[in-house]
């Protein structure tokens, strides 16, 4: 079995295997087996058992606070193996600094990382922490109260409801995320033209409300991926991408990101898809296979969401990425999910059509999207023949997803 971040083997007994309890007692359950070489080898331990007091009394002596853990032998072998469990009293510090496993290997945390660990030691998160500023002002949420909950007014005793206030504390980083005006950074959204070196708008969203930033991003976004078709006197709103799919995306960026990072939700716009990239990977406790299945729920920011979820902006909590796919039930295209350490990035491919146009109409509808053509140049990069095209060109044009500029020789085909 190879090293991991669960598992380290160590040959002797020196006292860098210290740092390495402070990781498995800050960051997860972890084992140490002395007597084994790097590769694997076994080698044993000579006098196994006092070695063991040996080990018990450098943690005891060393580990601050000191850790959960247990000792075992292997008569046969002669190894030693440590357990260390992951202990409440966070952060476990090794010569006054913490520790955590990076794949195989084991490195100190960076200051943002201790003051989480401390957070966590003392079972507080970055939203209960108070307010930098006290003087906030809630019009946003109380608009949204009152429409959602048919409130008569937002009082002091109802941000107390909401966890947003206390008598000992003041505001908290939550109520200042909800406040109308605050220093926190947003979403930058950006549209992008045939590649990221044309940018065709941008409008970056921060220093106000998460209620507003959800709101205005909406608003972006149905501006560039909705449009309406006439039938007879109906109006229809046809969306390229599932309204719902950018909902739920938007709203988990803003309840499941990390807001102790100066760092903006991204939205990335193309012709063909959107990109919707948070900072901050996994809530702590949440597997990969656990996020792409749903269900479960794990909330980093656990004031903010039930915020979102009394107004009715989410759904029952765990269920975004399940209502994500859902909107794509349908659909040949699928949204795709990119987890690291510290991002979570979900791409939102357009739908748009591929159901009622044939594969040819679509090929040239794509063709159009994002550029001009003229009837040669559509004829040239399809291959079709010129009869072909015209015939697509006339049903695109009858279903109102082109547009025609120009005159004669001049024509020029887009999509609309």
């Amino acid at each position: 079995m190879k090293e991991s971040r669960v598992l380290e083997y160590k040959e002797t007994i020196t006292n860098t295997f210290l740092k390495t309890v402070s990781a498995y007692a800050n960051y997860g359950t972890g084992k140490i087996i002395f007597g084994i070489a790097d590769d694997g080898t076994v080698k044993g331990i000579t006098n196994p058992e006092q070695t063991c007091l040996d080990i018990e009394n450098r943690i005891n002596d060393n580990i601050d606070p000191i850790p959960e853990f247990t000792l075992e032998t292997d008569s046969k072998t002669s190894i030693i193996t440590l357990t260390v469990f992951e202990g409440l009293y966070k952060p476990y510090l090794y010569k006054a600094k913490a520790y955590r496993r990076n794949d195989s290997s084991t490195i100190s945390v960076e200051r943002l990382e201790m003051t989480r660990l401390i957070l966590e030691g003392q079972n507080l998160t970055f939203e209960e922490l108070p307010a930098k500023s006290q003087n906030l002002s809630f019009s946003v949420l109380e608009t949204k109260l009152k429409e959602s909950l048919q409130l008569k007014e937002v009082t002091r005793d109802t941000l107390k409801t909401l966890e947003l206030y206390s008598d000992e504390s003041g505001f908290n980083k939550a109520a200042e995320l909800l406040a109308d005006k605050n220093t926190f950074p947003g979403i930058d959204m950006v549209r992008f033209g045939e590649n990221i070196n044309i940018i065709l708008d941008r409008e970056t969203i921060d220093n106000r409300s998460v209620l507003e930033q959800y709101d205005l991003a909406l608003g972006l976004f149905c501006k560039y991926y909705q449009y309406e078709k006439i039938n007879g006197i109906l109006r229809e709103s046809i969306y390229r991408i599932p309204e719902e799919a950018f909902r739920e995306s938007i709203a988990n960026a803003l309840v499941h990101r990390t807001w102790d990072v100066n760092a903006e939700i991204n939205v990335a716009m193309f012709d063909d898809h959107i990109e919707i990239t948070s900072p901050g990977g996994l809530p702590k406790g949440m597997s990969e296979e656990e996020y792409y299945r749903g269900g479960i729920s794990i909330l980093r920011n656990r004031i903010i969401g039930s915020i979102f979820f009394r107004l009715r902006m989410i759904e029952r909590f765990g269920t975004g990425i399940r209502r994500i796919n859902e909107s794509y039930k349908n659909s040949s295209v699928k949204p795709v999910y990119f987890l690291s350490e510290n991002t979570i990035r979900i791409t939102l491919p357009v739908t748009e059509h591929e159901n009622s146009l044939s594969p040819d109409e679509n090929t040239v509808y794509k063709l159009l999207r994002g550029r001009s053509e003229s009837r040669s140049s559509i004829v040239a990069k399809t291959g079709f023949g010129k009869t072909k095209v015209i015939g697509i060109l006339k049903k695109l044009e009858s279903e109102g997803l082109i547009r025609i500029s120009g005159k004669g020789r001049g024509t020029r085909y887009s999509a609309a």
